[in-house]
């Protein structure tokens, strides 16, 4: 069997190959663009002021861009399904690969249920009756059922449309991102157009506080370039263009929160904001002098919702499915839809809980956000290590996208990202500045319990054999080029004495 023939039996067998570029893109963009935008805004601004917080949003950016490349170079190695949980196996084994995955995963679920308590409070906005039959209270959230059940319909809906087809789900994402982009226009434009400087007096709130303040939202906010390289095994695009895009995809959300933090302070000023529940909706209403524009911005911000919920719970799928092939979760996470050939148990799953998420009420946003951040810095920081050992135990892999060149850039970039996360981590313990309340590390702790009963039914080693014929075929690739000329003998030695040694270990495993 030649390796092209393989691949495309692995193909019609598993995932499509039906992501294009922009769809790539989009998916990346729109996730991490969601509603927090609309949400969280006003908070921002009075916690750092709208300078303090743009820098936040700007150091932020610059973490998660760093992060990005270490993603980049690691996807366009192993385009896989599944990103950070092949990254981990490769370079330390099934248990931290679990624990980066669960990690990854409990973030990605806490956004798409954040997401459905969003879009029941974004449609009040717009509709201030939708709050009918009150159901119960909860930390002085009141919850109705009118209210909850547009949030279960918007779960329903997103969960179908991925179960259609993760095609179906990036042409959607595309054009709902384009629409999100059109009402950030519209946004700048007001701010130029009726923004006045004065509004965003004074430029800095709570000095340190503040910026660390921001700084905790920032892996929340920013999650989602992680989505593409989820989603690399259905892109059909070259490698190395995917690791470039998770680049470009953290570049365009570092702009846009930018852009949104000084547009709202220019058009609220503090007394405005104080008193606002939806600040960016607010200003933009402030700077056209118009109602309607403030509901147009909400329908942006409902597009915001589609697009992150979208993303997440076709990253969070994927991982499971992932997880669920190498046997860290049960097989039936695994099963693969018989007519559109995606993971529909895990997409279930995920869907269900999201369902129940807007039964909490509007206090979860919070919760949510904070209990989530922590898993995924965690996450990013073992891709940070994972990057470091297979730079130095497999300088010859394949990397289409080689970070930093031959030099030691690379590794630099490494011990930064892992760092830099290290940092972020350190902000969410109590006794610092932004320290997250016990609400918050319950669901974490929650999560983690769950954890434990999977991470010690993980074997230790991959399976043997495993990878067995994807190193079969890669010798016969190698080899057939070198009758070309196009490789030496050498080349085939090294890919020889990898697959022995490959085979040794597990044998010992």
């Amino acid at each position: 069997m030649t390796r092209a023939a393989a691949n495309q039996q692995g193909t019609e067998q598993g995932l499509k190959k039906v992501l294009g570029k922009w769809d790539a893109l989009a998916i990346g963009v729109g996730a991490m663009i969601g509603f927090g935008w609309v949400v969280l805004t006003g908070d921002w601004i009075t916690t750092a002021g709208p300078i303090g917080a743009s820098l936040a949003m700007l150091v932020g950016g610059g973490i998660m861009a760093v992060v990005g490349l270490t993603y980049a170079e690691l996807v366009a190695a192993m385009p896989k399904a599944g990103g950070e949980h092949n990254y981990l196996l490769r370079a330390m084994g099934a248990r931290w690969s679990f624990a980066g995955s669960w990690a990854i995963v409990g973030g990605y679920i806490t956004i798409v249920a954040f997401e459905a308590v969003a879009l029941p409070k974004s449609v009040q906005y717009i509709f201030p009756n939708l709050s009918q039959i009150k159901l119960w209270d909860i930390a002085g959230s009141e919850v109705y059922l009118t209210w909850a059940l547009v949030g279960v319909l918007g779960a329903v809906v997103i969960t179908w449309i991925n179960i259609r087809g993760i095609k179906t789900a990036g042409v959607v994402q595309t054009f709902v991102v384009i629409f999100l982009f059109i009402i950030g226009a519209m946004l700048l434009t007001g701010s130029f157009a009726g923004g006045e400087t004065r509004n965003m007096e004074p430029f800095f709130e709570n000095g340190l506080a503040g910026f660390f303040g921001v700084m905790i939202v920032v892996p929340f906010m920013f999650v989602g370039f992680d989505v593409i390289p989820q989603s690399a095994e259905e892109c059909d695009i070259p490698p190395r263009k995917i690791g470039k895009y998770v680049i470009i995809s953290v570049l365009i959300a570092t702009a846009w929160y930018v852009m949104v933090v000084l547009a709202t302070s220019s058009g609220l000023g503090p007394a405005a904001l104080a008193g606002s529940d939806l600040a960016t909706a607010d200003a933009m209403g402030a700077l056209f002098n118009s109602e309607v524009m403030a509901k147009i911005l909400i329908a942006g911000g409902i597009a915001g919702i589609l697009t992150s919920w979208n993303s997440l719970l076709m990253g969070a799928s994927r991982l499971m499915y992932a997880m669920a092939q190498s046997g860290m979760l049960p097989r039936w996470f695994a099963q693969l839809h018989p007519k559109y050939r995606t993971p529909h148990h895990a997409l279930l799953f995920i869907g269900g809980l999201s369902i129940l998420a807007p039964f909490f009420g509007t206090a979860m946003l919070g919760w949510l956000v904070d209990s989530g951040s922590p898993s995924i810095v965690m996450a990013y920081l073992l891709v940070g290590v994972a990057f470091l050992i297979l730079r130095r135990r497999e300088p010859q892999m394949p990397r289409p996208l080689r970070i930093g060149g031959k030099g030691n850039f690379g590794q630099v970039i490494g011990v930064l990202s892992v760092l830099f996360c290290a940092g972020l981590i350190s902000l969410y313990l109590p006794g610092m500045p932004a320290a997250i309340t016990w609400q918050p590390w319950a669901l974490f702790g929650a999560w983690w319990l769950l954890g434990m009963f999977f991470l010690f039914r993980v074997p230790r080693g991959v399976q043997p054999g495993e990878h067995a014929e994807e190193e079969l075929l890669h010798l016969i690739s190698i080899r057939q080029q070198s009758k070309l000329g196009a490789v030496g003998p050498d080349d085939v030695a090294v890919t020889s004495r990898r697959g022995r040694r490959r085979q040794a270990t597990n044998a010992k495993r």
